[in-house]
């Protein structure tokens, strides 16, 4: 009778599966401005003579997730006692592209380059989003940030979602996680 050892899976890094998400919690003050805490320690702005506001949002979200390379839980307090929770997910991280490979003519005169074509691209743009607030582009391919007046825009690439949109086209939601916007947008 012979022993099957157990199966172990290997140990994961620190980084790659954090035990406890780091947890932000904003205020709004009467004033706009933005108290920000991180793990109960406070995160001021970038400078003294500066305060985090609703305009600087996104700019907030990228200096406490280092550019969307950390994922952290976030809870927005309102001064109207409201609270928003959300999960700001770090991007995935995209391998860097393959350099293509030179052709070779079947002649064998010299090696003979294909140029790689651009994708398709399509913009959809909506407005009413919470600056810097992270919105949801659904068939959900992407995510996009409102910039500081409260609009979002997206390019998607249409060579990859002609498989999923019939004939290439269909319709793009835009949907902000924190304001509940919703905006549906025909693709071009």
């Amino acid at each position: 009778m012979t022993r099957t050892p157990p199966h172990r899976t290997p140990p994961h890094k620190p980084e790659e599966t954090p035990v406890v998400l780091p947890h932000v919690v904003i205020t709004v003050t009467e004033t706009g401005a933005l108290r920000v805490t991180v793990d109960g320690t406070d995160f001021p702005p970038p400078s003294e003579a500066e305060t985090w506001t609703r305009g600087s949002f996104g700019t907030l979200l990228d200096a406490i997730t280092a550019d969307r390379t950390i994922t952290v839980r976030i809870e927005v307090r309102e001064t109207d006692g409201t609270v928003f929770t959300d999960i700001i997910h770090a991007r995935r991280r995209t391998p860097p592209p393959a350099d293509a490979e030179p052709n070779e003519p079947a002649s064998g005169r010299g090696k003979h380059t294909t140029k790689p074509r651009g994708p398709a691209l399509a913009e959809v743009t909506a407005d009413g989003f919470v600056p810097g607030e992270d919105v949801a582009v659904a068939i959900i391919v992407s995510h996009t940030d409102a910039t500081g007046t409260g609009d979002a825009r997206t390019l998607l690439d249409l060579d990859r979602l002609r498989q999923v949109l019939r004939d290439g086209t269909g319709e793009v939601v835009l949907l902000g996680r924190v304001s509940g916007t919703l905006h549906v947008r025909r693709l071009p």
